[in-house]
């Protein structure tokens, strides 16, 4: 298991925005020729082997007990964790901790993320403003088999206060033992992927 210190988390951010910048600065490729570069969805083999798979988690102040009382299931269930943090009730912004969760998935240094707030509303915009994202709000077993099999999820988000502990960890391991479904549905995420590319500053040049 790894806990990020504030500082990393800020220095991971900070990293990131750059390197963003830098890409639709130098962008110079028209929209028309564009190649996605995020994962085209398909159909995957299920795979329930938790062996080598790393999560991401993180919660603002609204949801530290929740946070770790998930992180200790996640690493029961054999997953390797990286706590981004907060692990204090003192106020933090959950954007931060939203984006930080985020760019370990969009890097592939986590295999999927997880992020929590007191509603889960606010840590699941910030997570889909970052590129490769699709996270998605669950609160009962329907949405967290609906948001795998349909839309590839890729970031679960779950709401501190509106939902209890058995019931937060049934969404959790149903969340990460749904397999995406593929066919039909492979086609209309790869389309969510192309409106992030194309309405991306990167995208918007001409």
């Amino acid at each position: 298991m790894v806990i990020l210190s504030d500082d990393e988390i800020n220095n991971i951010i900070h990293k990131t925005v750059q390197q963003e910048l830098s890409i639709f600065s130098t962008a110079k490729k028209p929209l028309q020729n564009l190649e996605i570069t995020t994962p085209i969805a398909e159909k995957t083999t299920p795979n329930l082997s938790t062996k080598g798979k790393t999560i991401s988690i993180g919660t603002d102040h609204g949801g530290v007990d929740l946070k770790e009382i998930v992180k200790k299931e996640l690493i029961e269930q054999g997953y390797d964790v990286i706590d981004c943090g907060t692990n204090s009730k003192d106020p933090v912004d959950y954007p931060d901790i939203a984006q930080a969760v985020s760019l370990f998935v969009s890097s592939g240094k986590a295999w999927r993320g997880i992020v929590i707030d007191g509603a889960g509303i606010g840590s699941c915009i910030a997570a889909n403003k970052i590129r490769g994202i699709r996270a998605a709000l669950c609160y009962d077993y329907a949405t967290a088999v609906n948001s795998r099999e349909h839309n590839d999820a890729n970031v679960l988000s779950l709401g501190a206060g509106l939902i209890g502990i058995n019931l937060a960890k049934q969404i959790v391991k149903t969340w990460l033992n749904t397999e995406f479904g593929g066919g039909r549905h492979a086609k209309r995420v790869n389309k969510i992927m192309a409106i992030e590319v194309s309405n991306s500053k990167e995208g918007m040049k001409k």
